[in-house]
C-alpha cells in the first residue's frame, strides 16, 4: 500500500444547493480544505439559496463553480453532463470526484471511456425511499440507481443504516457501500427567552418545534393537523416551525383556519439551529428521510424528539428514553397522542435529562476522518495517522 500521498485533488459536486444536503456539502468541502486537500467545488445555482453561496465562496477552495442543474430529468441534463466534463478536463487532474445527491451523482458517474477517475456517491436519501412514490417511478428511479451503483460507482456512501439497507434492497453491492453519519456543531445557546418573547411564547409554555423545508417531503401539514388537536386537550402547548419552501402558504392558510394565530407561529428569518434551544421537543413527521441533519442538531442540542418510522431516526432516538419514534402515516391521531404525553411534567424532564446525557454523540471531526478515510482507502494509500481512532463512523458491513 502507497503510504506517500497525503494532498488530494478533490472535485465535489452538488445540484440542491440548500437544506441538509447543502450542510453536508459546506461542511465536507470546508473540512477537507482545513487538512491540506485541494477543493473544486461545483454547485447548481438554479436552486441555491443566497447563504449557501455565500459560504461557499467564502471558505477559500481552490475554485467554485456554477453549474446550470436542474432537478427533473430533461434534455438539459447532457449539457450539465458535457459542461461537467469540461470543468473536470480544465481543473483538473482530480485525484477523486464525489457527487452529492441524485443529479450530481448521475452527472459525475457518467463518463465517456479513458483514463478512470473514482467517484463516490453520496445520494443524501435515495429517491426511492419516498413511500409517495409510485410503483413505476420506483422501478425506474431503482433501476437507475442499481445500474449507476453496481457498474459506475467507486463507492457509495450512506448516511444511516436504514438508507445502506435501502441501498442493497435496490441490488447495490455490499462492497461497494459503506456509512458515515453525518456530523454537526452543537446548536447555539441562550436564545431561549429572546426565541420566545420574538414569537410572543410564554416562557412557560409547552413548545413543541419544527425546522425544515415546507415541501412534502417533510410534511409540515401533518404537525398542523395534529397541533390543532393538541392545542385543544393542552391550553399550555405551543408551536414554532422554522422552514421556507413550495408548502409555506398551505401551511399558513392551515394554521389561519384552525384558528392557531396565538398558539402556532411560522417563519423563516431565523436560522434553524438557532430556533431549536427554544424548543421542548422536535417534532420531524417526515415522509422519507437517510440521515437528517434537524435530527441531529436538536440531538446535539439535547432536545427529547418525536419523529416518523424514517431513515435516521433509530440512531438519533432510544424510544422511550429521548423521544418517541410513530408510524408513518398521514393519520395524525398516533402524532396527537405522542405529543399529548409531553405534557407529562416527569416523563418531560426524563427524556430532556437523557437527550442531554447523549448530545455529544455526532460530531463534524467524525463525519470528517470517516470520509477521508474512505477516500484514501479508494485510492490505496494509508489512511494519516491523525484518523487511527479508537472509534469510527464508517462501517462496511450490515453486522
Amino acid at each position: 500500500m502507497n503510504v506517500g500521498i497525503k494532498r488530494l485533488s478533490l472535485l465535489q459536486v452538488l445540484e440542491p444547493s440548500g437544506g441538509g444536503s447543502g450542510r453536508h456539502f459546506l461542511d465536507l468541502c470546508r473540512a477537507m480544505q482545513r487538512r491540506g486537500h485541494s477543493v473544486t467545488a461545483i454547485y447548481s445555482p438554479v436552486r441555491a439559496e443566497a447563504a449557501f453561496v455565500a459560504e461557499l465562496e467564502g471558505m477559500g477552495l481552490d475554485s467554485v463553480i456554477p453549474l446550470a442543474m436542474r432537478r427533473a430529468p430533461g434534455p438539459w441534463d447532457v449539457i450539465a453532463w458535457w459542461q461537467t466534463r469540461k470543468i473536470i478536463a480544465r481543473h483538473g487532474p482530480f485525484h477523486l470526484i464525489h457527487g452529492h445527491s441524485s443529479k450530481a451523482g448521475a452527472l459525475t458517474r457518467l463518463r465517456l471511456p479513458g483514463p478512470h477517475i473514482p467517484v463516490i456517491y453520496t445520494p443524501h436519501a435515495f429517491r426511492t425511499m419516498d413511500p409517495t412514490l409510485a410503483s413505476k417511478g420506483r422501478m425506474i428511479y431503482g433501476g437507475i440507481e442499481r445500474l449507476l451503483g453496481t457498474w459506475l460507482s467507486d463507492r457509495l456512501i450512506c448516511v444511516s443504516r436504514d438508507e445502506y439497507n435501502h441501498a442493497l434492497s435496490l441490488g447495490i453491492p455490499e462492497a461497494r457501500l459503506r456509512i458515515v453519519v453525518n456530523g454537526v456543531s452543537a446548536p447555539p445557546s441562550g436564545q431561549r427567552a429572546a426565541i420566545r418573547t420574538r414569537y410572543g411564547i410564554p416562557q412557560d409554555a409547552l413548545l413543541f418545534g419544527f425546522v425544515g423545508r415546507l415541501t412534502p417531503q417533510k410534511a409540515p401539514e401533518r404537525l398542523v393537523e395534529a397541533f390543532a388537536l393538541v392545542a385543544k386537550k393542552l391550553p399550555q402547548a405551543h408551536l414554532l416551525m422554522i422552514g421556507v419552501g413550495e408548502l409555506a402558504e398551505t401551511v399558513s392558510s392551515m394554521i389561519k383556519a384552525a384558528g392557531l394565530g396565538g398558539r402556532a407561529h411560522l417563519d423563516g428569518a431565523i436560522p434553524g439551529a438557532t430556533a431549536v434551544d427554544a424548543f421542548d421537543v422536535v417534532v420531524m413527521p417526515s415522509r422519507y428521510e437517510a440521515m437528517s441533519y434537524v435530527m441531529l442538531e436538536a440531538a446535539a442540542g439535547g432536545k427529547p424528539l418525536l419523529l416518523t418510522d424514517v431513515g435516521g431516526a433509530g440512531t438519533v432516538i432510544e424510544p422511550g428514553k429521548n423521544g418517541f419514534i410513530i408510524a408513518n402515516s398521514d393519520d395524525s391521531s398516533e402524532l396527537v397522542a405522542a405529543m399529548t404525553r409531553f405534557a407529562d411534567p416527569q416523563l418531560l424532564r426524563s427524556f430532556t435529562a437523557e437527550a442531554r446525557r447523549r448530545k455529544d454523540g455526532y460530531t463534524l471531526a467524525g463525519m470528517a476522518d470517516a470520509t477521508e478515510e474512505i477516500y484514501f482507502e479508494l485510492l490505496g494509500y494509508r489512511a494519516p495517522n491523525i484518523l487511527r481512532a479508537p472509534e469510527k463512523l464508517v462501517l462496511r458491513s450490515a453486522s
